[in-house]
C-alpha cells in the first residue's frame, strides 16, 4: 500500500494547489450538488454532504458558493442534470483502475475515459471487473516523527479502527476504519492531539501489483490524465509505486 497512500497524499496536496487557480472547484460544486440530491441538505443528517462541505472548506471555497451548490441539489435553485457512474478497467501492467465521476453526457466522458485509457497503456473492462477487489475504508496517515506509537496504538484500539500498519519506506502509520466510524474516529484523534497527515474515506485494494521502470512511469500519467478531467471525481488504483518514483515524477 505504500505507493498507493504516497498517491493519495500528492494528490491532496495537488489539490489544494489547483484550488488557488479555481481548478478544483468544478469537480467540488459537483459533488455537493449530487450529495445534496440524494441526502437532503442538511449536513448533520447527510453524512456525505458533510464530507463535500469540509473538503470544500479546506480549499477555501467561498461559502456563498457552497450555499448555491447546496441549492442546486435539493431544487432551490435551477442548476444542471448530472448523473453518476463508475468505470472500470486496467492500467499498465495489468493494474487494476475504477473511476468514479459525475456527468452531464455520459457517452461523452465515458468516450474521454477510454481515450485517456488507451493512450496512456491501458484498456477499458467490463462492469464489475475490477470493482470486487476493492473495499470501502477509512484511512489515516501518520508521520512517525509527529506520534508517540506507543500511545497512536493504543488509542486506535481504543477508537475502535480496525487496523493499523506501520510503512518503513515512508516512515509512516496507516490506521484503517469501517467508513461509518470515519468522522467519529477522526474527532477522537483531534480530541487526543493526535496528528494525522491526512485522512480520507477510499476503496482501498485487497492486493497491490508492484510496478517499476517504464510501467510505473504509463500508470503515473494515465493517474494524473484521469484526475485532470472535470467529470473525474475519484480515481482508484491498485499499484504499488516505490514513493521516490512517486515524487520525482509528481514535481
Amino acid at each position: 500500500m505504500s505507493g498507493h497512500s504516497k498517491w493519495s497524499q500528492i494528490r491532496h496536496k495537488k489539490s489544494r494547489e489547483d484550488a488557488r487557480r479555481g481548478k478544483i472547484f468544478t469537480k467540488l460544486i459537483r459533488e455537493i450538488i449530487v450529495a445534496a440530491r440524494m441526502g437532503g441538505g442538511n449536513p448533520e443528517s447527510n453524512a456525505r454532504l458533510r464530507a463535500a462541505i469540509a473538503a470544500a472548506k479546506a480549499v477555501n471555497m467561498p461559502k456563498e458558493n457552497i450555499e448555491r451548490a447546496i441549492k442546486k441539489g435539493t431544487g432551490e435553485l435551477e442548476g444542471e442534470t448530472l448523473e453518476e457512474y463508475v468505470f472500470e478497467g486496467y492500467g499498465p501492467g495489468g493494474v487494476a483502475v475504477m473511476v468514479r465521476g459525475t456527468t452531464d453526457n455520459r457517452n461523452r466522458t465515458i468516450a474521454e475515459i477510454r481515450k485517456i485509457f488507451s493512450k496512456h497503456g491501458g484498456s477499458p473492462g467490463e462492469t464489475g471487473c475490477v470493482s470486487w477487489l476493492f473495499e470501502r475504508k477509512g484511512v489515516f496517515v501518520f508521520n512517525k516523527k509527529d506520534v508517540d506509537e506507543e500511545k497512536l496504538l493504543e488509542k486506535t484500539l481504543e477508537f475502535g479502527a480496525e487496523d493499523i500498519k506501520e510503512l518503513e519506506e515512508d516512515g509512516t502509520f496507516e490506521v484503517y476504519t469501517d467508513p461509518l466510524k470515519f468522522e467519529e474516529i477522526k474527532k477522537k484523534f483531534e480530541e487526543e492531539g493526535i496528528k494525522f497527515t491526512f485522512c480520507e474515506i477510499s476503496m482501498i485494494p485487497q492486493t497491490t501489483v508492484r510496478l517499476e521502470g517504464k510501467e510505473a512511469e504509463q500508470m503515473l500519467k494515465l493517474m494524473n490524465a484521469l484526475e485532470e478531467c472535470d467529470d473525474i471525481q475519484d480515481v482508484y488504483a491498485n499499484f504499488n509505486i516505490a514513493s521516490d518514483v512517486i515524487e520525482a515524477m509528481a514535481s
